[in-house]
């Protein structure tokens, strides 16, 4: 049985409103309430902001313990002043971070609690390399592509003025002053950068070093550059007490810290004005795994419950990657138009699409508005990657995912996963793409993220989904034969599909893939599977009855493409989707093509595959960059970007959603045509 919330008495308007804080102390156990506390109540305030006395003096009246709130050191895409709520919260009933007048509940962590753990620390690692790899920072609105500058400079990072980690971290303006002069006197020879911090860039507060700082030696860099660039760059790196010393510290530097932050004090800093309290000596890992894992309280803003640090990571991963992609605006081309109103939502939340129609015409509107280009792989103009080239315009390629949705895209029906690739398409074995270079580098993946692939594929197989889930739970009747024959599932695709003209040069039929089958396995059981898009009407590649007759033992029509699988020994495709989903279920895959997922020596290759193909991922890693890396993905319930495990969970819950009236006009049309 859950126990009674505890009640916070709250005298701020931001813990009282009906928003994501106050949510997530909900369900950390607390019940917001307004008016006279008892003894054993507690009294909630915003860590030592200038409304925190007011809760601080009722508390000193009625003898109710202080809870303070503040944010968490991996917060969001903007700062809290531009209105984006925190993926977690620092609940805090001994004091608050940032003052180091008095130890908080993380300083007793970092000093008291064991942090030996070796699953703890391992988490910790994954933690510190998954958020360098990703650039995420506790502002995650940065964007890695843009220039830092050259290598050897002293980074020295700015705060907003009489922030309150400034007062309570025994810090004032002077103390400013005095870094930027230590960092001159100590590297006479190099260049000193300060860093603005995120809220004075956007306006909302000012900073300690104005432009009257510049100097010959001396810049500022406002630009929203990835931090983890910074320090790859940054010679040393010198703060009072802003969160970016953390993060220097996760990557690999003993920053020179002028204040007193939490994180000083541990061996892991050059400390100017050291805390006398603070003795013990912790490494990275254990610095981490206290301020990350162990203290603050992480939130699921897609199921509304709390989560462990590693969902937050990746909510603010796939937010963080929207942003980067998408904050310069689109011009899209090559769509249909029953897709636009998806695709704005899907990639247009942070900079508007414009949908044109005329591929040269689009290209000329991205060089005017210096915009990328998207273009629908299977609809581009054959000559617009040259005349992107040419105008100097990015140019994206735009598919469907991998768990795609409840019901065909030649049906209508909205996808909840898309492909953005920015050096080609994954079907198209001719030439490199984005997710080659993925899967090739998913060979280095630590063993915590094969884990989490690894979960992803278990939890897809044990819920029976596919990239449309059609069909859902019809079996596949094999016959009943004396003995146990092979039994061979062949999987049938639409034989004008880019995937088939691009990566099957040999054999691109359904007859042709039948007849190789049968030639390889006489005795075999074989069962074709028809494309669920032919079976429909939509596409082309159906087969005669007659001309299946001697080839396959049995056509499974409308068959769930899991259970189809569950009972088969071995797939038979050219470059079908339904063979990466074979190997999801461990079943063996012989392909006459190259699709994505061939010549990585996971499947029985029949036909010609790309030499650059050299790297040897293990299952996991290949579903990592597949299913995680590769595509981006939607929730349809919240309409934020995603993580694949919020999909799956949708996928495995979804019931066959309505079409827009655009969508069912469109679909009646085409079915219209197709009888004529």
């Amino acid at each position: 049985m859950a126990s009674e919330p505890e009640e916070l008495f709250v005298y701020n308007g931001g813990l009282l409103a009906k928003g994501r804080v106050r949510r997530i102390l909900e369900l950390a156990g607390y019940a917001i309430r307004l008016g006279k506390p008892g003894a054993d109540d507690a009294v909630g305030v915003w860590g030592r902001s200038p409304t925190a006395p007011r809760g601080e003096t009722v508390a000193s009246w009625t003898g109710s313990r202080v809870v303070r709130v503040e944010d968490t050191f991996l917060r969001s895409l903007f700062t809290g002043r531009s209105g984006d709520p925190p993926l977690g919260l620092m609940i805090d009933d001994l004091g608050v971070h940032f003052d180091s007048n008095e130890p908080s509940r993380l300083e007793t962590i970092l000093a008291k609690s064991p942090l030996d753990d070796t699953a703890l620390l391992d988490r910790a690692r994954e933690g510190m390399r998954h958020m360098a790899a990703s650039h995420l920072s506790k502002y995650a609105a940065c964007d890695p592509g843009l220039p830092v500058p050259d290598a050897g400079f002293v980074l020295v990072v700015d705060q907003t003025r009489d922030d309150a980690s400034i007062a309570w971290g025994g810090s004032n303006a002077t103390t400013f002053r005095e870094m930027l002069v230590h960092a001159q006197t100590e590297h006479p020879d190099k260049r000193i950068v300060i860093k603005t911090h995120p809220e004075t860039q956007a306006g909302h507060r000012p900073g300690y070093f104005d432009a009257e700082a510049e100097t010959d030696r001396i810049s500022h860099l406002s630009a929203p550059v990835s931090p983890w660039a910074l320090f790859d760059h940054a010679a040393a790196v010198y703060t009072v007490s802003s969160g970016l010393g953390f993060e220097a510290i996760l990557a690999g530097h003993t920053p020179r810290v002028f204040g007193q932050p939490w994180y000083a004090g541990w061996g892991l800093t050059k400390d100017e004005n050291p805390v006398a309290r603070r003795e013990r000596r912790l490494t990275r890992s254990q610095l981490f795994a206290a301020a990350m894992i162990l203290a603050p309280t992480w939130y699921d803003p897609f199921n509304d419950r709390l989560c462990e640090f590693e969902s937050a990571l990746a909510t603010l991963e796939v937010m963080a990657r929207a942003w980067r992609e998408d904050r310069r605006g689109w011009v899209a081309t090559g769509m249909s138009r029953w897709k636009h109103p998806h695709i704005a939502r899907f990639i247009g939340s942070h900079g508007a699409v414009r949908f044109v129609a005329n591929p040269a015409k689009a290209v000329q509107t991205a060089k005017s508005e210096d915009r990328p280009l998207v273009a629908w792989a299977t609809r581009m103009a054959d000559d617009l990657p040259l005349s992107a080239r040419v105008a100097g315009v990015t140019l994206w390629r735009m598919e469907d995912g991998l768990l795609r949705s409840k019901g065909l895209g030649a049906d209508l029906v909205p996808a909840l996963s898309l492909i953005l690739d920015d050096l080609g398409i994954g079907y198209d074995a001719l030439s490199e793409s984005r997710l080659e270079r993925l899967i090739a580098e998913a060979t280095n993946l630590p063993p915590l993220a094969l884990a989490r692939a690894a979960r992803l594929r278990r939890h897809i197989v044990s819920s029976g989904l596919s990239k449309y889930n059609t069909g859902k739970g019809t079996p596949l009747l094999w016959p009943d034969t004396p003995g146990r024959p092979r039994k061979v599932l062949v999987a049938g695709q639409v034989e004008d599909d880019a995937s088939v003209l691009k990566g099957s040069p040999r054999i691109r039929t359904n007859l042709g893939l039948l007849r190789a089958a049968r030639a390889a396995h006489p005795d075999a059981l074989i069962a074709y599977k028809p494309h669920p898009d032919v079976e429909a009407g939509l596409r082309t590649g159906a087969v005669e009855a007659a001309d299946v007759d001697g080839l396959a033992d049995l056509v499974c029509h409308g068959a769930d493409p899991s259970t189809a699988l569950s009972e088969a020994d071995g797939l038979w495709t050219l470059t079908s989707t339904l063979g990466f989903e074979a190997l999801l279920r461990g079943v063996p895959v012989t392909c006459l093509g190259a699709p994505f997922y061939a010549g990585w020596g996971l499947t029985d290759d029949k036909g010609p595959v790309p030499g650059r193909r050299t790297a040897r991922p293990c299952l996991d890693a290949l579903v990592h960059a597949v299913l995680i890396d590769y595509p981006r993905y939607r929730d349809p319930a919240t309409g934020l970007p995603c993580p694949p495990e919020i999909c799956v969970g949708r996928l495995e819950n979804m019931g066959d959603g309505d079409l827009s009236l655009m969508a069912r006009l469109q679909r009646r049309w085409r079915r219209l045509k197709r009888r004529r």
